[in-house]
């Protein structure tokens, strides 16, 4: 915390006049925009009757500050007088009052309202000089012990740094909503790394990119076509690329289009940025082979990591596969007969077929849609190789998923992460080529979402003579991350590959399953209609929209406003009364998009204010947090072992120490208000966070807003997710787009063909 700057009251200038100041007490934030960090706030101003609204960038403030703002008055059509401003300053509050109210606020860990009374009755206005200059004067106050004494000393510190990032970021036209991130990162030394290389923010610190920092460089005087510039803005669109759209490489005549647009330079310096690039081995620029007829293709740019991933991928999965198929050590047809008495079933065809490759081979690829008993070809390996004496580890990317496997297998199944023991003190994986797995079979489920990255790491620990059997659905959606490994395993052509289309008689009679089948073969999704009410009835009297039996429905809503009234509607009262489940735990709403009125944004807010309106909270850039919430994990953090989708519910939060306490499938994880930035609630997600989850019952709000992202592929995974009930609430249109439009977005990648020139060479 600063020494904030002693106040002098200017006097408030009237409506129309130029640039000016205000000085006031935030009194609430009314609106904050969490991706652009606009606020829209009511200040207390000394000498003006009612509440001022001021609206700008405001970001990492909290009721009870005092702040001095630097703006113009204006008069809005609709909003009346405001204040807009361009910058602000912290000042001391000049009252005993307004002291009181800027220590409660929450802006210092280990003071709350109680214990800033306390201060303030002891040391008056001169209360932040104590804490700045003579902390140890702080234990003459009731309740402040050395441990509550360091805490505070410690916010303190933290806020003075971080306040100090926060306006050297100001002084450079930058929004500030990231400075308390990037002192975590740098420490004391933030402005002077910032200073030396801004960029080194985009490559390092979470949530700030590229455009952000060129905007510091641009401001600190750097040259448009500073080397610095050009490969930094090179490596954004690679990453971009990657993150964004799951490509591993870009074509180098795609990356040189994209970083024009980006940097609006010419070509020709890109192309020397690139070469500079990889003589560096930052990126690989691969030399392809000319074309038989002459022709060169166009060259692939990598970031250096994803070239290293795909190209040992190739490799250590040719190794498996070239070692032949395992001796046989069993009577299959017998193993197979013993399986099915236990079980009291008898296996399809394509089912012992699968199984049976799975017993004699190396690797095998097993894919399937819903009800195509890949569950039960699992068991069958799992049961038939634990009798002869196999060691089986079972694993999926997510930690939903590994929960399903254990489920519907009865043994234990980890994370791919769990499995092969990641250090997040090192960031590296303990169980890799010097330290391979303890195994004869390694089982993965779920194998659409792993990407590239971890799919090398889990080949590299994969020992000698081990079978490999990847389980997945090729129809959904591919990883988040970069690659699409399962299909380019299948392209491949070199890893067996068994596709079950037939669906079982007990499969059949769940309209989920036939729906999805439906959509997966281009055909619209049919499902019980909804029973409206008559025009005017009150909603109280309406009759249940979800009539009739059935686990599938389709409710024809056009109007935006109208299918989130619906959805609010379903999750509230119908879908909790239809299935006797907590609508927090066990309703998912699966949308397209993160933006407009259905898109995730809004409704996790409005589910938020339906489900769990009222308790204790704590605030970050805008989000509400309230003991309750269910919220999700948004990224991989390996310190708290909690990964990109995880699900989890708040069991406190403690706005004093402005802490959440999230509980995990049971474990409790405690996030700073710093590392809040990695939560969003839960109650709504898109569709591509949702995969390898299952959920007693999926809402999905569809409409043609989401266009750009109406996919066939896209809608089968979001049906897909469901267990016991589905509502599709929307368009029939937009349904009619996603389900016509069958084209996946290729990925660039190169791992099939990778794979199948290892094997041709072996």
């Amino acid at each position: 915390m600063p020494a904030p700057q002693k106040p002098t009251r200017p006097a408030a200038a009237p409506s129309g006049s130029g640039e000016t100041t205000l000085e006031g007490v935030l009194e609430a934030v009314a609106f904050t925009n969490t991706e652009t960090g606009w606020t829209v706030a009511r200040f207390e101003v000394e000498g003006r009757r009612g509440l001022v609204t001021a609206v700008g960038l405001l970001p990492g403030v909290r009721p009870g500050e005092c702040l001095r703002l630097t703006g113009v008055w204006e008069t809005d059509r609709r909003f009346g007088e405001q204040f807009k401003f361009t910058g602000y300053l912290p000042v001391a509050p000049a009252t005993l009052v307004g002291m009181e109210r800027y220590l409660a606020s929450g802006l210092i860990r280990g003071i709350g309202k109680v214990m800033a009374a306390r201060l303030v009755k002891r040391f008056g206005l001169e209360t932040m000089d104590v804490i700045e200059r003579t902390p140890e004067r702080l234990g003459e106050v009731e309740g402040i012990g050395p441990a509550r004494r360091a805490l505070i000393q410690g916010a303190w510190s933290e806020q003075r740094a971080v306040r100090q990032v926060m306006l050297f970021l100001q002084s450079h036209g930058v929004a500030t909503a990231h400075a308390h991130r990037i002192w975590r990162q740098y420490g004391d030394g933030a402005i002077a790394i910032v200073r030396d290389n801004p960029y080194r923010l985009a490559e390092e610190v979470f949530g700030i990119g590229f455009l952000t920092a060129d905007t510091i460089a641009r401001s600190l005087g750097l040259p448009p076509q500073a080397p610095q510039r050009l490969e930094a803005g090179l490596v954004h669109a690679l990453v971009e690329a990657a993150e964004g759209a799951g490509h591993v490489f870009l074509p180098r005549g795609a990356l040189v289009e994209r970083a024009v647009e980006l940097l609006h330079v010419e070509p020709a310096p890109l192309e020397h940025a690139i070469d500079d690039l990889d003589k560096r081995g930052l990126v690989r620029a691969e030399a392809l082979p000319g074309n038989e007829d002459g022709g060169a293709p166009a060259q692939p740019v990598y970031l250096a990591n994803l070239y290293a991933d795909e190209t040992a991928a190739a490799e250590l999965l040719g190794v498996i596969l070239a070692s032949g198929d395992a001796a046989t050590r069993l009577d299959v047809e017998a193993e197979l007969a013993r399986f099915e008495t236990e079980w009291g079933l008898a296996l399809a065809l394509p089912q012992r077929a699968a199984v049976t490759r799975a017993l004699t081979g190396n690797a095998l690829v097993i894919t399937g849609g819903p009800g195509t008993g890949k569950t039960t070809i699992i068991n069958a390996i799992v049961r038939i190789l634990e009798g002869v004496g196999d060691r089986i580890l079972l694993c999926a990317p997510t930690g939903r998923a590994a929960k399903r496997m254990e489920e519907a297998t009865g043994r234990p199944a980890k994370t791919i992460h769990r499995l092969l023991e990641f250090n997040p003190r090192r960031a590296e994986f303990d169980r890799n080529g010097a330290r391979r797995l303890e195994a004869d079979v390694i089982v993965v489920d779920e194998m659409s979402m792993v990407d590239l990255p971890l799919f090398g790491h889990l080949l590299k620990a994969v020992p000698t003579g081990c079978r490999l059997i990847l389980v997945g659905d090729v129809d959904q959606l591919p990883s988040v991350g970069p690659g699409s490994v399962l299909r380019d395993l299948i392209r491949s052509g070199a890893v067996q590959t068994a596709a079950l289309t037939e669906i079982f008689r007990q499969a059949e009679q769940s309209q989920i399953v036939v729906n999805a089948h439906s959509v997966n073969h281009g055909r619209l999704p049919q499902g019980a209609a909804a029973v409206d009410a008559p025009p005017g009835a009150p909603p109280e009297s309406a009759a249940p929209l979800l009539a009739g039996p059935g686990d599938f429905f389709f409710i024809a809503r056009e109007d935006p406003a109208e299918i989130l009234d619906t959805v609010k509607r379903l999750v509230a009262r119908e879908i909790p009364q239809r299935l006797g489940v907590d609508p927090r735990e066990g309703i998912q709403v699966l949308t397209p998009m993160h933006k407009g009125q259905i898109g995730t944004v809004n409704l996790n807010i409005e589910l938020q204010a339906a489900l769990n309106p009222r308790g204790e909270q704590v605030g970050r850039a805008g989000r509400l947090f309230r003991a309750g919430d269910k919220v999700m994990q948004i990224r991989n953090n390996y310190e708290l072992e909690v990964f990109n989708g995880d699900l989890g519910r708040i069991e406190d939060a403690d706005a004093e120490a402005q802490e959440v306490t999230v509980i995990f499938d049971g474990r409790p994880v405690v996030y700073s208000n710093a590392e809040l930035d990695e939560l969003v609630l839960g109650y709504a997600c898109s569709i591509h966070k949702s995969q390898g989850s299952e959920y007693p019952a999926v809402v999905i709000p569809l409409h043609t807003q989401h266009y750009v992202l109406l996919q066939r592929n896209l809608l089968y995974t979001a049906i897909t997710r469901g267990r016991r009930l589905v509502v599709i609430v929307g368009s029939r249109k937009a349904a009619a787009i996603a389900v016509r439009t069958a084209g996946v977005r290729e990925r660039h990648t190169r791992l099939a063909q990778r794979i199948a020139e290892v094997m041709h060479q072996a």
